[in-house]
């Protein structure tokens, strides 16, 4: 008998993401059944509830998918659900809370395939300023960013100890060194931006988080890229269209949100669609994300 390809959906939230349950379906998955309120404690029980019903065969045509908010928790679910198999009962388990690992992958590939175009360069030894540095999309970010070797900043636009709290835990969690600057007053946001080889824009939709006269200010800046899609941008000068496109002020350029977001979709599909077809069990993270996106942004070229 053929097996039809289901697909779990875990999240601590109320809610299952209707963007991610939308991705399932539109990467073949005949079922996809949602679990909200999850916690960490009910991880491996779910996890093993899903395994052993369908024999050795039938687990390559079953997933799990891990959602909610909480990018340092999703990775301790994703964590939990590997270690609570038992094999052969082994299925194929995907995090990306809030889309936070796959849109940041994509981010991030973004911006180094513009570092390399346009300034002959790459991460290593940049300055890299996340402005909503303490949210999902900002925070692992900032993880592959230091990963490939820039030094990295994680700002809060209202306080500095969010901010530095954001780079402690997340810095402890993924094994990286982030540290947390102020960027709640003009001249604190103006410093930061001052010492800026790159800028990544991942506050809430609505809110321009650098002005035009702002990123005038960065004068060592080599790319500036957004993630904000609701009006208006992000940065000032950074279109949602944009990718590569130079700065008024001429040196750097711009990635704007559905750039970044044409490679998001396509990373999440591919992993979606890498789950199902699998012959052997895959665990999907941010920083398999990240080598997604690399692949991705390099085929467009």
């Amino acid at each position: 008998m053929e097996r039809r390809h289901i697909l779990h959906m875990f999240t601590p939230s109320r809610q299952m993401s209707p963007f991610d349950i939308n991705m399932a379906v539109d990467a073949g998955y005949d079922v996809v059944t949602p679990y909200c309120g999850v916690t960490a404690d009910e991880i491996r029980g779910l996890t093993q509830d899903a395994i052993f019903s369908r024999g050795p065969k039938g687990v390559k045509a079953t997933g799990i998918f891990i959602g909610g908010r909480d990018v340092l928790l999703a990775a301790d679910m994703l964590d939990t659900a590997r270690a609570a198999m038992v094999p052969p009962f082994e299925v194929s388990v995907l995090a990306d809370p809030s889309g936070s690992y796959t849109t940041a992958a994509a981010l991030v590939a973004c911006v180094e395939q513009q570092l390399r175009r346009a300034h002959d360069t790459g991460f290593d030894g940049k300055r890299v300023l996340i402005l909503g540095g303490a949210g999902t999309v900002g925070r692992i970010a900032g993880v592959l960013a230091a990963g490939v070797g820039a030094r990295v900043a994680l700002a809060h636009h209202a306080s500095l100890v969010r901010a530095e709290e954001a780079a402690r835990a997340t810095g402890a969690r993924f094994d990286c060194s982030l540290v947390g600057v102020d960027a709640s007053m003009p001249a604190a946001l103006a410093a930061a931006l001052a010492e800026a080889d790159v800028v990544l824009a991942t506050a809430a939709a609505g809110v321009q988080v650098v002005g035009a006269e702002e990123r005038a200010g960065a004068a060592r800046l080599l790319v500036a890229a957004d993630v904000n899609a609701v009006p208006p941008e992000g940065i000032a000068g950074v279109g949602v269209m944009d990718d590569g496109k130079p700065l008024p002020e001429g040196r750097g350029v711009g990635i704007g949100a559905l750039a970044v977001g044409n490679v998001k979709y396509q990373v999440e599909h591919r992993l979606l669609t890498a789950m199902r077809n699998a012959d052997k069990p895959c665990y999907f993270g941010f920083r398999e994300a990240f080598a997604v996106a690399r692949e991705v942004v390099a085929e467009k070229g």
